[in-house]
């Protein structure tokens, strides 16, 4: 089939992990003061209140993040956070659970998002540092949920070892036809890479893969095209040489 774009979907998939990727690590947050952060941020990013999302962080980073945070709203209007510090026993380690939902009207059709990810982060003289996202899965779809889909991709895999990616179709397709593809990306070269979408003989994408030789963060988007509407997908999958 023909080659099709993945910018569009691409960038809806992953806009909002790069954008957090970049914002979070530079917090500079008091350790006493943890729940108010959480809270003055979920607020922020929900009432678009750029003046106090600048305050949370170094003036070196204000006018990149006020771009950033613009294109954001842009995409997606309406779009809602939800921020929940979780609990790591006596770990010094922190984490975040986020979630973000929105949509967006693309040529009258309405393209659902759904964005899930933890992140991690350690205090150093009572500011965030080594931030990192793990267990990322984001969807955008205008299928309004009607297709039964499951995601079998795993979050975390030991160096140099093959795993399976099982995006399924968890219903009879019958005379139906589907197609998709997937793509793996690294860095930011998604934005310039296109996803060849070919008729799926089977209910869903299975892909095997190997995992790289050392420690990394692996991107995987893919697109499933079906009669009741268009999935697009983006999952993380960290690369650790022991677990």
């Amino acid at each position: 089939m023909k080659m099709i774009n993945s910018n569009f979907f691409a960038k809806l998939g992953l806009f909002i992990y790069i954008i957090i990727y970049l914002i979070f690590p530079k917090l500079a947050i008091a350790q006493n003061t943890n729940v108010d952060i959480r809270k003055n941020l979920e607020k922020a990013l929900n009432t678009r209140n750029l003046q106090l999302i600048k305050s949370i962080f170094k003036e070196e980073e204000n006018l990149k993040i006020q771009s950033q945070f613009k294109e954001i709203i842009n995409d997606f209007p309406n779009s809602q956070w939800q921020i929940k510090k979780l609990s790591r026993g006596n770990s010094k380690e922190k984490i975040f659970d986020i979630k973000v939902n929105g949509k967006k009207i693309v040529n009258g059709q309405i393209y659902f998002l759904e964005s899930k990810f933890k992140y991690l982060y350690f205090t150093n003289n009572d500011k965030i540092n080594n931030g990192e996202i793990k267990n990322l899965l984001t969807t955008i779809r205008n299928d309004n949920n009607k297709t039964d889909i499951i995601f079998r991709i795993p979050d975390k895999v030991l160096t140099g070892t093959k795993y399976d990616i099982d995006i399924i179709l968890n219903e009879p397709l019958g005379n139906e036809v589907i197609a998709g593809g997937i793509k793996s990306h690294q860095d930011q070269s998604y934005l310039k890479q296109e996803i060849n979408i070919e008729l799926l003989a089977s209910g869903g994408i299975f892909k095997t893969t190997r995992a790289s030789s050392k420690p990394s963060t692996q991107i995987w988007s893919g697109i499933i095209v079906h009669p009741k509407g268009i999935i697009s997908f983006t999952k993380g999958v960290e690369i650790v040489d022991k677990m």
